[in-house]
């Protein structure tokens, strides 16, 4: 009777030992999706040209708007690569979601994690051409948002915001996405 307890026992500790290999390989496989999703948005932010001007707005603290000019080809050029460079970043992270949720050895809850991280970047792509369209219908000729978590980042073509607008962007991506305008940072280029 011994004998069959500790090979139920033994059974059951190598159960134990291939479900914790399985769940260690599951995290590994997420830990690893977040950090080129990660490593893409960040290399998103990074093809920025350094002549933007960052300005915190959800502190309503305007004075420290800094000119920075450059002709209509180059200002087009600034948002035809920055929302293209959004696009390769996007792109790369859906590949990478797709090929977790293409692999026959991943775990379901594995691939339910990466079909809700696509199905999440759909929505942020929808939300940004969404703020860009209403943006721009406000008299601005150019704008990019993007969208990264709870944060959302604009980038307005102007010659230098004023409150009123500073206030219809705001509103416009709280009604868009319900985020508030502590979590909004306006970036002016200017024209």
């Amino acid at each position: 009777m011994k004998t069959n307890l500790k090979e139920k026992a033994k059974k059951l500790l190598d159960l134990g030992l291939e479900l914790v290999k399985k769940v260690k390989t599951r995290h590994m496989i997420i830990a690893g999706s977040v950090l080129i999703i990660g490593a893409a948005v960040w290399l998103n932010f990074a093809l920025f040209p350094s002549d933007a001007q960052n300005v915190d707005y959800g502190s309503s603290n305007m004075e420290d708007n800094v000119s920075a000019g450059a002709g209509d080809k180059l200002e087009n050029d600034y948002f035809s690569s920055t929302q293209l460079s959004r696009q390769k970043a996007r792109d790369e992270a859906l590949e990478v979601l797709q090929s977790v949720v293409d692999n026959e050895e991943a775990v379901d809850a594995t691939k339910e994690q990466a079909l809700s991280e696509i199905s999440k970047i759909a929505d942020d792509i929808r939300l940004e051409s969404n703020i860009e369209t209403l943006i721009m219908s406000k008299g601005f000729s150019q704008c990019v948002a993007v969208i990264n978590g709870e944060l959302v980042n604009i980038i307005v073509e102007t010659d230098g915001l004023l409150a009123n607008e500073v206030a219809q962007i705001n509103e416009i991506v709280y009604e868009q996405t319900g985020t508030i305008p502590s979590n909004v940072k306006i970036i002016e280029k200017r024209s």
